[in-house]
């Protein structure tokens, strides 16, 4: 008889504890840099008394920190597009930062495949998109009408849909811009069905005080915001600097007053590719009238 030491079979066990624990170890460490691509689209429905009645139903696609780049190819931004024009949407609103600083957001509109919608596409300035010099903001917003993009800044903008308008009301860029929220808000009435683009959230208590055109306040319905990324990595997100705003405008929807707020978590990565337990996310909003 044949003696066989059964030491043998329980190392057999620790080899394989240890492989899989290893295999375990990768996937945790490798996560973060998958995440970035697991491109989230949230469905939202909002009803609102100041949306006109013959408009009846407004389906918009908003995004925005696309920040196109080494982290973010061309290939992901073609996908972006073919992803965006699936959704069949009546406006597509874009909340900034879609390179790395102004000479690359310009590239990426030069490059960037047509956006479709039924009634256009428009978007404001981000931190990254307003770097110097100060005359690269004319040719980026070239370059954006070029692309069949309308940017707004510090403007009110109509959209004629059936025998009304709706409103577009977007500002500069915060940090690195020059905002002018009072000329924006002082266009438009508090009956008004308006949609206020601002790449930073910071901006939200301010925006509250402002006056429409008749000095009344809760001017906009409907706010849309970015910059923040959601923090981009759970728990440490502001230890590096990435959100800067009042943890309640960190991420996600409020109701403030009369407004319904989205602060998204954007699309792309800023400082490292990397997310965690924060997906990327664009958002098709359903707005209909109560009237």
């Amino acid at each position: 008889m044949t003696y066989r030491p059964r030491h043998r079979s329980r190392n057999r066990g620790g080899c394989l504890m240890r492989i899989l624990t290893f295999i375990v170890l990768i996937i945790i460490l490798a996560y973060p840099f998958a995440e970035p691509f697991m491109l989230e689209t949230e469905t939202v429905s909002l009803t609102s008394d100041h949306l006109p009645r013959d408009v009846g139903q407004l389906r918009l696609v908003y995004l925005s920190d696309i920040h196109a780049g080494s982290y973010f190819s061309q290939t992901r931004v073609e996908n972006l597009v073919r992803t965006i024009n699936r959704l069949n949407a009546d406006l597509v609103l874009l909340g900034g930062d879609y390179a790395e600083d102004s000479e690359t957001a310009i590239e990426f509109f030069k490059n960037m495949p047509a956006i479709h919608s039924s009634y256009g596409v428009y978007g404001v300035m981000g931190n990254h998109d307003r770097t110097i010099p100060e005359s690269n903001l004319s040719r980026l917003r070239s370059a954006m009408i070029a692309a069949g993009v309308t940017p707004i800044v510090n403007d009110v903008l109509p959209v004629r849909i059936g025998a009304s308008n709706v409103y577009l009301a977007g500002i500069d860029d915060m940090s690195n811009g020059w905002p002018d929220l009072a000329a924006v808000s002082s266009q438009v009435r508090y009956d008004d069905y308006v949609i206020f683009l601002s790449h930073n959230p910071q901006i939200i208590p301010e925006a509250h005080k402002a006056k429409d055109m008749n000095g009344h306040n809760m001017w906009f319905d409907l706010g849309l915001f970015g910059h923040t990324h959601g923090g981009q990595i759970a728990l440490v997100g502001d230890w590096l600097g990435i959100a800067k705003v009042d943890p309640r405008y960190e991420e996600g929807w409020l109701v403030e007053n009369r407004t319904n707020l989205l602060i998204s978590r954007g699309v792309g990565t800023s400082i490292l590719p990397v997310r965690l337990f924060n997906r990327p996310q664009l958002h098709l909003i359903t707005i209909k009238s109560t009237q």
